[in-house]
């Protein structure tokens, strides 16, 4: 096995070579569109799979396809390809094909890639939904309440019901993990809606992406070249960028610590490396720089691919210590200084980096790799080899072909919706739904109860009250009837006392006969009472 990567030739006839040993030390392509990054990049590639190293890299154009097949000698680009290999002394130079693995985070040009929103974690979902540091502090919130009561965080549905949980447990959560708003989890909930539009939800979810897979040889030995197809990925840049970098993580959670092996496990190209710094907030890119810095440790090198230079930060570009510099354009004072900072970067040599960069032919580079003992090589300009894969994409047919060929086909192709948070606090949701059904039931039911006991109640009030009116009734009634025969009695006995005719004219007759003797003898009484008053008087 080369202990190199053959990259190309100086002006002096000299072989560049990336060392195995040092290249995980990570490294920059960089250079203005159209000066040839891309086939520098596929080169690279190809070196690195024919020695048994894996690659990770992102299709940002589509261009890379092309390294799942051979070149031809009937493409239009060759004779510009075998012209560069004689003009290099590149005798070994062929056409060749590389053991490919595509794959796409919507699932249409590869397979699909998911990750669990734990395993994404709060810092990054944070940076891919823009949140503030309010809004980041209530999610770091949601992320504790979940480990603490045992809640799996699978996919955005899972995130999506715990938020409405947190919030509806705001108050009772408060003194335990901190003040929690309803207003930032209404926010953190428009901007999951949002993700979401952008296809997000496909990302989050099971099964998740065994990081192993990636790490895999042909049957000839060579390293995987895993190909994320990312054209339709860059219109959510912020998706991107956060995707790569937990793919870093992942990496370098996953793998063991090695040093410097021999050569490295993994190498991971970053295309379009400036999405993953603009506007990163300052936590987000003290991460960048610790998994980058530590990641080493395991094998893995990182390669940043960038137009401009200064588009890495200065503490993740001190940790570059492979470079290949295309022509840059001086245009513009921005494009003047990104020339004064690319010239810095390199240890000085025989060659003015200042005006060589803005001198650079396509295909051609200023180049300083590290050496055996760790030393960066002196800046070269150096012709840039051939690839022997196909320069452009592949058709929709081929890709299509080599997809279903795949060791992987159908591994990660179906989803899985297992149980999880939101399953499980819908069930809970449901059970206290339940309970309060019941309650409320029961309550309705008591309360029915009670209004028919105080029915019936009323009810029997009434009933005594129209019985009790019913006998006063009945006894004015009876009385009544009583008076009425007492009068019919007495008048009847009345009636029975009066005398009869005959009665009465015997009655009248006794009454005229007692009247004249009456009257006689009154008249007796009196001549004899008045002879006596007068006879006394005389007899005085």
């Amino acid at each position: 096995m080369s202990d190199g990567i053959f990259v190309g030739t100086t002006a002096s006839g000299e072989r560049e070579t990336l060392t195995l040993k040092r290249a995980n030390r990570h490294g920059l392509i960089a250079g203005a569109t159209g000066t040839g990054k891309t086939v520098t990049l596929q080169g690279i590639v190809e070196g690195f799979s024919a020695v048994g190293v894996p690659v990770f890299v992102a299709d940002v154009k589509g261009d890379l396809s092309g390294l799942a097949m051979a070149g031809s000698p009937t493409a239009p680009i060759h004779a510009t390809l075998a012209a560069r290999a004689a003009e290099i002394g590149d005798g070994d130079w062929h056409y060749a094909d590389n053991p490919v693995v595509f794959w796409d985070l919507y699932g249409e040009q590869g397979h699909p890639i998911r990750t669990t929103v734990s395993e994404m974690g709060p810092l990054m979902l944070a940076r891919l939904m823009n949140l503030t540091d309010v809004q980041e502090g209530v999610l770091t919130v949601a992320f504790k309440l979940a480990d603490d009561e045992g809640l799996l965080l699978l996919d955005m549905e899972d995130l999506q019901a715990l938020l409405a949980h947190v919030a509806g447990r705001a108050s009772e959560l408060q003194a335990r993990y901190g003040n929690i708003t309803k207003a930032s989890v209404g926010t953190i909930q428009r901007q999951l809606l949002q993700l979401e539009s952008q296809g997000g939800a496909l990302f989050f979810g099971e099964p998740a992406l065994d990081i192993h897979d990636m790490l895999t040889l042909d049957d000839q030995g060579r390293g995987a070249v895993n190909i994320l197809a990312a054209d339709k990925l860059m219109a959510a840049p912020k998706l991107y960028s956060t995707f790569l970098l937990w793919l870093l993580s992942e990496l370098f959670e996953t793998l063991p610590e090695v040093g410097d092996p021999e050569k490295p496990k993994l190498v991971f190209f970053f295309d379009e490396a400036h999405l993953l710094f603009d506007d990163a907030p300052p936590a987000l890119l003290d991460k960048i720089e610790q998994v980058v810095r530590l990641i080493r440790s395991k094998g893995v090198g990182v390669y940043f691919v960038t137009q401009n230079p200064i588009d890495i930060p200065e503490d993740v570009a001190g940790q570059l210590g492979n470079r290949v510099q295309h022509a840059l354009r001086a245009f513009t004072p921005r494009d003047q200084k990104a020339i004064r900072a690319a010239a810095e970067t390199f240890r000085a040599g025989d060659v003015n980096v200042v005006t060589a960069i803005t001198e650079l032919k396509v295909g051609e580079a200023l180049v300083s790799l590290l050496q055996a003992d760790g030393a960066p090589s002196p800046v070269a300009r150096t012709l840039i080899k051939a690839p022997a894969s196909r320069v452009g994409p592949l058709t929709p047919k081929e890709r299509a072909l080599l997809r279903s060929l795949s060791p992987l086909d159908g591994k990660y192709e179906t989803a899985i919706d297992r149980e999880s948070a939101a399953e499980v606090l819908a069930a809970k949701a449901g059970d206290s739904a339940a309970a309060a059904s019941k309650a409320k039931l029961e309550a309705e039911t008591a309360k029915a109860q009670a209004e028919a006991a105080k029915a019936l109640a009323r009810q029997e009030a009434l009933d005594e009250r129209s019985r009790l009116a019913a006998q006063r009734e009945a006894d004015r009634a009876a009385a009544a009837q009583a008076r009425a025969e007492e009068r019919a009695r007495v008048a009847a006995a009345r009636e029975a006392a009066k005398p009869t005719l005959t009665e009465k004219m015997i009655q009248s007759a006794s009454r005229a006969a007692a009247s004249s003797i009456g009257r006689q003898v009154a008249g007796q009484l009196g001549s004899q009472l008045v002879r006596g008053i007068l006879g006394g008087l005389f007899k005085r």
